[in-house]
């Protein structure tokens, strides 16, 4: 049987260090907080730390995969979509339709593939105003697309889409800095995209 020493009195902390430590550890698990898992899980960045360490984005596309993740589900179980959202749908398509019938003389094209569960980013560089003509198709499949905008500390989303093959219209840039789309399949084969594109941008960024 062994017997422990009991501890001086004045040799353990006092209440108001106690207090501080607990304050000092809450203050840094907030900071941790606001400026590495807001911005690596949820694309959160109010400090603005996140984006210098490469965070948000990261977490944007965490945020983006769990929506579609979702959707998927959603659409696998034939939840019921709405009958307004049918009438935007058909809409916009007959707007691109028409729109891709306008004789445009491309500024940049570009083509890649995507491998299945593969995205890819591809932005114009554009001042607030500017507007910008598009056309992409999907060759072999479908995609899942989301168009937005980043920069000058604004964040926007113009339009989401699943399962498309084709988009074409005018990208209005919201403010200044980098505006485009974020491209994934989701299917079982490869597609290939071909984006076209022209108007007020002065570089094209992946």
């Amino acid at each position: 049987m062994y017997n422990a020493q009991k501890p001086n009195l004045d040799d353990l902390p006092s209440r108001a260090k106690l207090f501080r430590s607990t304050l000092i550890a809450a203050g840094a698990a907030a900071v941790i907080l606001v400026t590495v898992v807001w911005p690596a899980e949820y694309g959160v960045d109010p400090t603005g730390v996140g984006g210098v360490l490469g965070l948000t984005e990261m977490g944007q596309i965490k945020t983006q995969l769990q929506e579609e993740a979702e959707a998927d589900r959603l659409m696998q179980e034939g939840a019921p979509q709405s009958s307004l959202g049918l009438i935007d749908r058909l809409f916009a398509g007959l707007v691109g339709a028409a729109h891709a019938q306008t004789a445009i003389v491309w500024k940049d094209e570009v083509t890649f593939d995507l491998a299945p569960s593969e995205g890819i980013e591809i932005k114009l560089v554009m001042e607030a105003g500017a507007k910008a003509d598009f056309n992409w198709q999907v060759t072999g499949g479908v995609v899942n697309y989301d168009l937005h905008g980043d920069g000058t500390g604004n964040q926007i989303s113009y339009e989401k889409g699943r399962g498309a093959d084709a988009q074409s219209g005018v990208l209005i840039a919201k403010f200044t800095g980098n505006h485009g789309w974020f491209w994934r399949n989701r299917g079982n084969a490869p597609v290939s995209i071909t984006l076209q594109v022209a108007g007020d941008y002065s570089a094209i960024k992946r």
